[in-house]
């Protein structure tokens, strides 16, 4: 089969790879319908973390092909979505709504879905079915929901979203705008998107955005703060990963108030100092996606919510290269690969 791999920085390309095959009882192979490049995927592109002739990608939807003997809640046929983080779904900390943390998870980025076919690990626990075959126009929106939408939606909690709160969103790639939507879907009275960039903007407030604010630093906090009587947020969703934006979500909520953090961590140090001070709670780390994967598939089933519209630019697989620089170099939020 056709799978993108990342040989390093830079260097990324699709080339044969064996075809998976079922190894554990509790196995499914699934027929990609399509697939996607994440913004942590750019860490190793740009030479951030080490990469080294890397199988690509962790997010993906299709069709079951194949399960293992133990499988018993999909089968041949299904159309399904999986989280990030493949799950058992039954260990006590699974039970507890963090299934990204299960004591016996698989990171699905290390088997690579950016490819035609996948084998997907504790496959009960790990992937959920839809109703019936979805409409070709809801595919993006379901593959939207096996990270970005799940890991927004997990920050918007983390932070206590809801009603009567303020929430400010520092980050305006796909995580950050999806964390705007699910803000919105909590009751969320007020929205803040703080983003430089006029067509994420736009859909920021087509997701139910209130404000904008373009300031950054301490000047962005500085405008948090004047729109909301000097107090600051009731709820902060941190979507990037850098000590700026974490200092930025820190210092933007109210005493008291709720930082979710989602961004994957690069070099960020909070000192207990500063936590002592501020008196805010800091919840996050990898969205549990799985936790909401059943509530969030009706939503979009039932055409409640569109997440797909944080692609911005689709590609085939061939041309997975092509969507890396197409996102490192910001002309695409997120570029969805059909396959």
């Amino acid at each position: 089969m056709r799978g993108v791999i990342m040989h390093a920085p830079g260097d990324v390309r699709v080339e044969e790879r064996d075809d998976p095959k079922i190894i554990e009882p509790t196995d499914a192979i699934i027929r990609l319908s399509a697939t996607c490049i994440c913004g942590s995927d750019l860490w190793p592109y740009r030479g951030a973390d080490d990469v080294h002739d890397a199988p690509m990608g962790h997010e993906y939807v299709g069709v079951v092909e194949e399960v293992g003997a133990e499988v018993k809640t999909v089968r041949p046929g299904d159309f399904v979505i999986g989280s990030f983080w493949a799950s058992d779904n039954t260990c006590e900390i699974c039970r507890a709504g963090y299934q990204s943390h299960c004591v016996h998870r698989v990171l699905m980025g290390t088997i690579g879905t950016q490819a035609e076919r996948a084998r997907i690990p504790l496959a009960d626990g790990t992937l959920v079915a839809t109703p019936g075959m979805p409409d070709d126009e809801l595919i993006p929106s379901f593959l939207a929901l096996s990270d970005v939408l799940g890991t927004g939606w997990f920050a918007a909690v983390a932070a206590e979203a809801g009603p009567g709160k303020t929430v400010a969103v520092v980050g305006d790639g796909a995580v950050g705008l999806l964390g705007v939507l699910a803000a919105k879907q909590l009751g969320a009275e007020r929205i803040i998107a703080m983003s430089r960039h006029a067509g994420r903007q736009a859909l920021a407030r087509e997701f139910g955005a209130t404000d904008i604010v373009a300031e950054r630093g301490d000047d962005g906090v500085a405008k948090i703060k004047e729109l909301t009587d000097g107090l600051g947020a009731h709820s902060v969703i941190e979507a990037v990963g850098t000590q700026e934006a974490m200092m930025q979500a820190i210092n933007s909520a109210r005493p008291g108030g709720h930082v979710g953090f989602v961004g994957v961590s690069h070099d960020v140090e909070i000192s207990g100092e500063l936590m002592f001070g501020t008196g805010i709670h800091l919840h996050g780390g990898p969205a549990p996606v799985r936790r909401f994967l059943p509530d969030l598939i009706q939503l979009i089933w039932d055409r409640k919510i569109d997440p797909g519209k944080v692609f911005d630019l689709t590609l085939p697989l061939d041309q997975a290269a092509d969507g890396y620089k197409a996102m490192d170099e910001r002309r695409a939020t997120k570029v969805m690969l059909t396959v």
